[in-house]
């Protein structure tokens, strides 16, 4: 059917420029394929000139790729990894990695602290402070806080009462009628 209004005219030509970048993006994933190229969607967008979202709109066209990607490349002269099998040996690596570099963190820690003691005892400085003695003087300084506290909060205590009774007095007083003298 042929446009006839401009609206028309757009439509068509919207509908044409879409068909054309759908076959630029099957085409370049054809032309990866064939040269054995790694696949994914941004280097099929990047060969077709397209964004990624266009790939990603149109579900065929992601699908497609996804397909593309999971197989096995056509060009093997012998045994080669997948690309799943790939990615978990990165995986597991990383982890293994990550695992080995905390064991050295730590390593180093333990040696560091052999270290510090060693040059301690050289340097003649002193013998570390007694642990234990600092901590049964902190317990009772602690518990001499908690004492000064119940005192403060009974003078406190004994201090409102003055005050209140200090009032009633004043009240009883300003009562009283005076005399002249």
């Amino acid at each position: 059917m042929k446009p006839t209004s401009p609206a028309d005219w757009l439509a068509q030509a919207r509908a044409d420029d879409s068909t054309r970048r759908r076959r630029r993006v099957l085409a370049a994933l054809d032309d990866l394929t064939r040269d054995g190229q790694p696949i994914s969607v941004s280097a099929v967008a990047r060969l077709a000139g397209v964004h990624r979202s266009l790939i990603y709109r149109h579900g065929d066209l992601h699908a497609a790729v996804a397909a593309k990607a999971a197989q096995p490349p056509n060009n093997t002269t012998g045994p080669q990894a997948s690309r799943n099998s790939l990615l978990s040996d990165l995986a597991n690596l990383t982890e293994r990695n990550t695992r080995l570099a905390c064991h050295v963190a730590r390593l180093e820690q333990r040696l560091s602290e052999a270290f510090g003691q060693d040059a301690w005892r050289a340097t003649g400085l002193g013998a570390p402070t007694d642990t234990d003695t600092l901590q049964r003087k902190i317990d009772h300084l602690e518990q001499q806080v908690v004492e000064l506290r119940d005192q403060l909060s009974e003078r406190e205590e004994d201090l409102q009462a003055s005050r209140a009774t200090n009032r009633e007095l004043m009240t009883q007083l300003n009562s009283i009628p005076h005399r002249p003298r």
